[in-house]
């Protein structure tokens, strides 16, 4: 298991001791289950049938085999070297380079591509990206982000429970503690679904470290990985993606955004900075002399 593994576990691992913590607080373990059945019935919605309404929203189409039979081979020759079906592919009529990996398991996996990227990347750099993106399938990152936004839900809700409750107590209540009661009670909200947002972030930042050094290792070099990786981080600049949505963005190899270089825009971004993608690509180059799939 690598330590971006270890870091997931250990962020769900806190996720899910602040929701029994903010659950206790906020209406006990009746409360904590209400809001966590609530969360999970509105995220398993979206994993089962969010896939479907992600390649309406970028009109995605299937990706013609008789035009790109490279890319199909590519595809299925990765696919069995990661020991997964052969996802569907698509194509998505954006000229920005860009592209995602979604589907409710790794048996219906999805890969679409902009026609910016597949316009743009060398067949290397492209067998990058689609590596990159097996790698989110092969290690189930969409059950792991589903997980994720269920706790952070429910965390949320709890909070929302624990907020009305206050305000809606007795006016004897609220004498007893002189009003320190609801200070408390809204500060640690905050900063409760505050850590929970950001680790919801954490988790998926880890992913994507962890998708690249997949991706390496099952194509047996970073090179073109790396240099699409540079391509992306100057073309999601400069051309916008006219359909991009916010609520979607964390699904793409690279912010379709093109944010960089802020520290607060950093802070709250589902990616890390690819400065810093390139370079713990090129310290496994050098570290690894031979490349095998983990």
């Amino acid at each position: 298991m690598s330590w971006n593994s270890v870091k997931t576990f250990l962020f769900l691992a806190t996720l899910t001791v602040m929701l029994v913590v903010i659950g206790r607080l906020a209406g006990g373990p009746v409360g904590m289950t209400i809001a966590l059945i609530v969360a999970a019935a509105m995220n398993l919605i979206a994993y089962f049938f969010g896939h479907k309404l992600i390649l309406w929203q970028y009109r995605a189409q299937p990706l013609p085999e008789r035009e790109y039979r490279w890319l199909y081979d590519m595809t299925r020759r990765l696919s069995q070297k990661a020991g997964i079906p052969m996802p569907k592919l698509y194509l998505i009529p954006e000229y920005q380079p860009n592209a995602f990996a979604t589907g409710p398991s790794p048996s219906q996996g999805i890969v679409a591509f902009t026609a910016g990227l597949l316009q743009n990347m060398t067949q290397d750099e492209v067998e990058g990206v689609l590596a990159h993106e097996l790698a989110h399938i092969k290690n189930r990152d969409m059950l792991t982000m589903t997980i994720a936004a269920t706790i952070v839900g429910a965390i949320t809700w709890l909070v929302d429970m624990m907020r009305w409750s206050i305000f809606f107590r007795s006016s004897r209540d609220r004498e007893e503690d002189n009003g320190w009661g609801l200070v408390l009670a809204i500060v640690v909200g905050i900063v409760a679904a505050f850590a929970a947002m950001l680790i919801q972030l954490a988790i998926s930042r880890a992913r994507e470290y962890e998708a690249d050094r997949t991706a390496a290792l099952m194509v047996g070099r970073p090179d073109g990985l790396i240099s699409a990786l540079a391509k992306l981080q100057q073309l999601t600049q400069v051309i916008p993606m006219e359909h991009a949505n916010t609520a979607t963005s964390h699904l793409f190899i690279a912010n379709p955004f093109g944010k960089a270089g802020d520290i607060i825009v950093s802070l709250f971004s589902t990616h890390p900075p690819i400065p810093k993608r390139i370079a713990k690509l090129q310290a496994l180059k050098h570290t690894q002399g031979s490349y095998r799939l983990a």
